[in-house]
């Protein structure tokens, strides 16, 4: 849907960004609690599911802890590691749930979170312990199985042996049923998350990565021009320098719908996993103002997801009456933007909310003429005095004689 963006440089930089941000949460770290319980989960799901490898080819070859025979003694080694992640995942899950629904900390609070937002969250966290438990079930049973029924023995495991004596008075069936169960349920748990995984915000996991990579470089303040405008400026201030053939005028200044931002745009909404440091940190937010830039990336996205839904029914051309601005994100919010960077600079990902309000709000005041009064009398001092201050341009270096003559 988004308009194509300038080809991407610097590429070396962009790979140490997506080395450091995305895969190592460099800019996590500026909040060390919840970025190490964070990385916990982050590691546990990523580096645990690893094991999701031997289940599933457990159950197709019809082999038992296949890995054990090919890694001897380190085997338990590894499943102690993966252990270790299981039982911090479930801890950091459970401090996450009452941070969110006990504590209820300010920034999951917000209005935008209401509803299916805050219900997302909590069924991934909920997932996550799920899965997690299966895993060390699965790790005690097999464990008791060995020792008490002479099943077949993989060695013994740190963290799952702490649960074997709640199943020692089990009999040798049912214990066999527990195991599979824990055996079934994290392999049907893992691939159920995986096809949940495009609806919910956890599909940051995925998007992070590129969506660093092509982080908007330079100077953070620095905006781009509009060519368009940027010519005819150029033209005003230098009539000799006439282009061989007049600038073709854009289909639009600004941005009014999703179609009218840059895939990268809309890339950065996909990407976005509503944790707020960009809302937390927003000096507009925290005065009252209605802008919550966490807002802005949802809406967006929501905005996409309308549209190509609309698309699956009729086509391309799916047109309907209701546009990203007015129907999902109100003047109120663009116009309390100060331009900060401050949103910018908290994302983890590198997502860039500032560059949607800024070309929502071109269109506001280039199409809609909306622009609030004391923005029309400095746009009135620069067109008159290049300068936003209202004294003519003659007069700009007065204030450096009268201090001449004050020395002298």
């Amino acid at each position: 849907m988004g308009k194509p963006i300038d080809p991407v440089d610097r590429k070396n930089e962009r790979w140490r960004l997506l080395v450091l941000n995305a895969l190592g949460q460099r800019k996590m770290f500026k909040r060390p609690i919840p970025a190490v319980l964070h990385f916990f989960v982050y590691a546990g799901f990523i580096i645990i599911n690893i094991e999701i490898l031997e289940i599933v080819l457990d159950g197709v070859l019809n082999k038992h802890r296949l890995f054990a025979g090919m890694l001897g003694g380190y085997y338990a080694w590894f499943i102690d590691f993966f252990e270790f992640l299981a039982v911090a995942t479930i801890i950091a899950c459970a401090i996450f749930l009452i941070r969110r629904n006990i504590l209820k900390i300010r920034r999951f609070q917000n209005i935008e979170l209401r509803g299916w937002p805050r219900l997302d969250a909590n069924i991934i966290l909920f997932t996550e312990i799920l899965l997690m438990i299966f895993f060390l079930t699965l790790n005690a049973t097999d464990q008791v199985l060995a020792v008490k029924f002479d099943h077949e023995n993989a060695g013994t495991f740190f963290f799952s042996s702490f649960l074997m004596p709640i199943f020692n008075g089990i009999d040798e069936q049912s214990l066999y049923m527990v195991e599979r169960i824990g055996w079934w349920g994290h392999i049907i748990g893992i691939f159920a998350f995986l096809n949940y995984l495009p609806i919910s915000k956890h599909l940051h996991i995925l998007l992070s990565f590129p969506n660093t990579w092509y982080s908007k470089l330079g100077p953070m303040g620095k905006m781009k021009n509009m060519p368009e405008i940027q010519k005819e400026v150029q033209l005003m201030l230098n009539p000799d320098a006439a282009a061989s053939e007049p600038p073709a005028e854009p289909e639009r200044f600004g941005a009014k719908d999703v179609a009218d931002l840059s895939w990268r745009d809309l890339l950065g909404a996909y990407s976005c996993t509503e944790c707020g440091r960009c809302t937390a940190v927003c000096p507009a937010n925290q005065t009252g103002k209605l802008l919550s830039p966490r807002k802005i990336m949802m809406d967006t996205r929501d905005r996409c997801e309308e549209i190509g839904r609309g698309m699956d029914k009729v086509g391309k051309d799916f047109k309907d009456e209701k546009s990203l601005l007015g129907d999902y994100i109100k003047h109120e919010e663009i116009m309390a933007c100060n331009t900060c960077q401050a949103c910018v600079e908290a994302c983890p990902v590198n997502i860039d909310p500032l560059s949607i309000i800024v070309q929502l709000r071109r269109y506001v005041i280039m199409e809609e003429a909306k622009s609030p009064g004391e923005w029309n009398v400095m746009f009135g001092n620069i067109e008159n005095n290049q300068a936003p201050w209202q004294f003519s341009p003659g007069d700009r270096f007065k204030w450096a004689e009268e201090m001449k003559g004050e020395e002298a």
